[in-house]
């Protein structure tokens, strides 16, 4: 009879978590305001593993470094 009751608990557990996940979902897109900018990667695409059991990651392009020249500078005024 106590093994029943673990096993109950551990189901309630699991819906109480599943269902707060969801509310969580939901809230946010609902605080999306209608004139947000969506981020580069976005507009860029996305893609999956191709097992389909990794994650899916965004096709963001590699910008420029703003830093480069200097630290350049400094690696060259540091002898490396």
């Amino acid at each position: 009879m106590a093994s029943y009751l673990i096993y109950v608990g551990i189901a309630i557990g699991v819906a109480a978590m599943a269902a707060a996940i969801v509310y969580g979902t939901q809230n946010q897109q609902n605080y999306i305001p209608d004139d947000a900018i969506p981020a580069p990667a976005t507009e860029q695409g996305a893609f999956s593993s191709p097992s389909g059991l990794g994650a899916q990651l965004n096709k963001e392009k590699w910008h420029a470094d703003p830093f480069a020249d200097e630290a350049a500078a400094i690696k060259a005024k540091a002898g490396k």
